[in-house]
């Protein structure tokens, strides 16, 4: 049960957050909603507001929608025609469809850039409240015969940085260690004074996260240690932990994007691939570390969320943008017949992740061996 009510919480949030992009920017260039929804199916409670917008729960919280007066999935230039003829001059200024492209662009866009707006507002607060760890890299001991030592490694050498991904924290080699898309990982080490670049070949081993999960873990046979074994916490001011935040979101929101061109070159590991049991199971296992943690949690879901959404796949936010990337370059909306067959392609390919993703968990959970 706390499973679940953490994964209600979790996804309440980022969902919320990313429909009232599209709300916001919505009632900004004059256009109607009708209902705003969390979660999908039957009605739990809901209340309507002066401007007649439904705000609701629903029965099924694996996301929610906004939706515009008079919407309609598809529009060929002969249908929107037929649809303004419903409306009088009033109403039809209320509708998506005679807003100026730009606008329904910035509408549909708004959902996945407030996801990542709500990651770096995240991040700002840890780093400003509780702090970010800035504790040099020291290798204290290198494995006989390990990938680290073959590449000519040494305790004491300091790591500067993986993959010109620069290390500001003990905490970060791990990270970009498993998180490199080739087979060969660059380290760059602070030996006596002097940058030194080795590149080493990681080893692939199941392993347990900090949660007791089944992983495949990228190493390289070294143990890391604070220097003088002293962490270095720091606060940080307003300005810099913005900077980190930002500087996160992107490396989180890079690192999805070549994993997943690693899947579509067959070189990525398709057991990593969550749905929204996983989630679940996450969710409750890390509010279990506490709030700090679990806030972590909602923010790299909620880049995720946003990124998935910009994916030019009909059905996504980034499906409607290339629709309208067409219309610019045609100087028409795409006919009724085309736009139908993009949705029936993305719709196939959504439940196909949705199967996938979801067999992956039960696999997880011990349901299928």
């Amino acid at each position: 049960m706390n499973y679940v009510v953490a994964f209600v919480i979790l996804i309440t949030v980022v969902v919320f957050i990313h429909e009232y992009g599209h709300y916001y920017f919505a009632k900004k260039y004059g256009v109607g909603v009708t209902d705003f929804s969390i979660g999908f199916g039957k009605e739990i409670f809901g209340f309507n507001d002066k401007n007649g917008t439904k705000w609701k729960f629903c029965l099924i919280p694996l996301g929610g929608y906004v939706k515009f007066f008079g919407d309609r999935n598809v529009f060929s230039q002969a249908e929107q025609a037929e649809i303004l003829k419903k409306y009088n001059k009033q109403d039809q200024q209320r509708l998506f469809i005679t807003k100026p492209l730009y606008q329904r662009a910035l509408i549909v866009a708004a959902g996945p850039f407030a996801n990542f707006i709500l990651a770096i507002v995240i991040f700002s607060l840890i780093y400003m409240f509780v702090g970010k760890d800035f504790t040099p890299a020291k290798i204290d001991e290198v494995a006989l015969e390990s990938p680290a030592e073959k590449s000519g490694l040494k305790k004491n050498d300091i790591i500067v940085s993986i993959d010109k991904n620069k290390v500001e924290s003990i905490l970060e080699v791990s990270t970009y260690i498993n998180t490199a898309s080739s087979d060969k990982i660059n380290i760059k080490v602070l030996r006596n004074q002097k940058e030194i670049t080795v590149i080493t070949e990681p080893t692939i081993i199941e392993s347990k996260d900090a949660f007791g999960n089944s992983v495949k873990k990228k190493i390289i046979g070294i143990k890391i240690a604070p220097i003088n074994n002293q962490f270095n916490k720091k606060k940080l001011g307003p300005t810099k932990a913005i900077y980190y935040s930002i500087k996160e979101t992107w490396f989180v929101s890079k690192t999805t994007i070549k994993f997943i061109g690693s899947l579509f070159k067959g070189k990525g590991d398709v057991s990593q691939l969550g749905g929204p049991i996983k989630i679940v199971k996450i969710s409750g296992q890390v509010l279990e570390f506490g709030i700090v943690a679990f806030f972590s949690v909602i923010a790299y879901i909620s880049i995720s969320l946003g990124l998935i959404n910009l994916f030019p796949i009909p059905l996504l936010d980034g499906g409607h943008l290339m629709f309208f990337l067409f219309e610019k370059i045609l100087g028409r909306p795409l006919k009724q017949k085309t736009q139908e067959g993009f949705f029936r392609i993305g719709l196939f390919l959504l439940l196909s992740l949705m199967i996938f993703a979801t067999f992956n968990d039960l696999k997880d959970w011990g349901l299928f061996q």
